[in-house]
This record gives structure tokens, sequence and C-alpha cells, in this order.
């Protein structure tokens, strides 16, 4: 499982994923149920980006976001369902060291796109109640355009710096994950070198990537309920809460299950809080959100509907 070098240097080959639970009544009805979150997830974001594509009515900023929303939870549960998947019918999950670093990257690369693209929807409704007569011009394609591919390159120097501090820590012995998927906490804690670089850039990238976006979120917020305040007529209130309250129920389970996790020191958390919570922002919030923005958003319904009394006709 190890090669040892000399002195005290040894670096991991590949470690044993523990896996959700490890009790193996449960592994089938896991099994089961967690291959068709995926199925789900897979079917409801692939299923929003082509809706998007195909209606015209929907090429707006808004739906724009949505549709990269909807790409990165596909990845981001690519990334860990299907290795998850696999510990419910091994004894024993394996996953290579350079495997194990990559699910690391691309986890963190689309955790932290996900994070900031929620607080550019919330800005985008901020926009687009406050300032209604700006909105083409503040939300231009060039300007949106401009704000996804800020969020992605972000992402991805984020996860550099991250993954690339990981990479510089030794793991001896010990080769159990106690995870699902190659985390950050979990590796830390089979480190046999000096982890408080890293823990000190977890909680500074964690609050920088939840507080600043959620500070985004409540200052948008607060703007658009003063100004839904102000509207006089009951049918305009409820139109405004309506092309906001998807946002926030995404918002809130996300956020809540994220921030739970990674905002305390490793040797404060513990690991089988964590993989409940880590289920919540791996599996079913990528599952949840075309759920939310499809059923509670009439234009997509609309679009949805359009599109099959189309098929039929064909």
């Amino acid at each position: 499982m190890e090669d040892r070098t000399a002195g005290n240097h040894c670096t991991m080959n590949e470690f044993f994923l523990a896996g959700l639970s490890e009790k193996p009544e449960l592994q089938l009805p896991l099994f089961i149920l967690f291959i068709g979150i995926y199925l789900i997830t897979v079917a409801g974001n692939l299923g929003m980006i082509i809706l998007i594509e195909l209606s015209s009515n929907l090429h707006t900023p808004m739906y724009f976001f949505l549709s990269s929303l909807s790409f990165i939870d596909f990845c981001q549960s690519t990334v860990v369902t299907p290795k998850m998947l696999v510990s419910f019918v091994t004894e024993k999950n394996l996953i290579s060291y350079p495997g194990c670093m990559a699910q690391l990257y691309f986890f963190t690369t689309f955790g932290i796109a996900e994070c900031h693209t929620l607080a550019a929807m919330a800005y985008d409704r901020y926009v687009a109640i406050c300032n209604p007569l700006l909105y083409n011009v503040t939300m231009s394609y060039q300007m949106y355009c401009s704000l996804v591919s800020g969020i992605y390159v972000f992402g991805l120097f984020c996860a550099s710096v991250s993954t690339g501090f990981m990479i510089r820590i030794k793991f001896c012995n010990l080769d159990v994950i106690n995870h699902y998927f190659c985390d950050l906490l979990p590796l830390l804690k089979l480190a046999s070198s000096n982890t408080y670089i890293n823990e000190i850039l977890t909680l500074f990238l964690g609050t920088l990537n939840i507080f600043i976006p959620m500070l985004t979120i409540i200052t948008s917020y607060v703007s658009i309920i003063g100004r839904i305040l102000h509207i006089h007529s009951r049918e305009g209130k409820s139109k405004a809460f309506s092309t906001c309250s998807s946002h926030i129920s995404a918002v809130a389970i996300f956020y809540g299950s994220a921030a739970f996790m990674y905002l305390q020191p490793s040797s404060v958390s513990s690991m089988n809080q964590g993989k409940v919570s880590s289920v919540f922002y791996t599996t079913v919030v990528p599952m949840l959100n075309p759920l939310i923005y499809s059923l509670r958003n009439k234009d997509v319904s609309v679009a949805l509907k359009k599109i099959l009394e189309r098929k039929k006709f064909i």
C-alpha cells in the first residue's frame, strides 16, 4: 500500500474509502437509493441544460446562470457519486493516490463554482427587481459571460492552491479515508506531517468562498425585499417573490450543509456528522436544484410544455 524511501519519507499509492456506512444490511438499500438519486440528478440537470438551449424565451441571463448551475451540479455529482456507489457493492473500495487528488481537485473546483454561481444569480435577481430599466445594460451578454468565466477560473485557481498544498503532505500507515470520497478534512486526519498550514488554508478558502457569496446574497435580498415591500399590487409582490423563492431554497440547503462541514477546525468536526452534511451538497442539492427551478418557475414549465407539444406534432 505504500512505498518507503530513505528517512522518514513515505508516500501512499492508494487509499481505502470507508464509504457512507459500514453496516452490511444497509449496503444494498443505500446503493438503490443513491443510484436512483444519481439518475434523477443526471436526467434533471442535463434536461434543464437542453431545455434552456432549445427554448428561445429562456435565453436570458437568469437562465444562462441556471444552465451553468445545472452543468456544475451534473459535474459535482459525477465526480463523487459513482465512486460512492462502488463502496456499496465492494468489500474494499480502493482509490489510487493520483485518483484521490484528482477527485479532490474537481470536487473543490465545482463546489467553489457553485458557491459563486448562486451569488451571481442573487445579483441578477437584484438588478432585475431593483433596477429593471438598467437590466439589459447591466446584465449584458458580455457581463454574464465574464461572470461565469470568472467563476470557473477562480474555482480552478482555489482548487489548484488547495490541492497543491495537499500534495505536499505525507501519508503513512493509516490508509483508510473515513468518508465516501476524497475530501479535505478526512484526508488531513490521515496526514503524518504537519497540517497546520492546510487547516488555516481550508478555513481561509472556506470563509472566502462561503461568507463572501453569502454576503452578496444577503445584501441582494435585503434590497430585493425592500423593493418588493414598496410594490402596491398583490400580484406584483407575488410575482417578485416567486422569482426568488426557488433560489432562496437552493441557497439555504447548499450553504447550510457546506458551512457545517468546512467552517470548523478538523480537530473539532465529526466525520460521521460530516458525511451526513456532505450527502446534502454532493448528491441531494444537485438532484433538487433542477426540480426546484422547474416546479416553481412558470417560464420553465411553459417552455417544457411547448417542447413536449412540438414533439407530438413531429
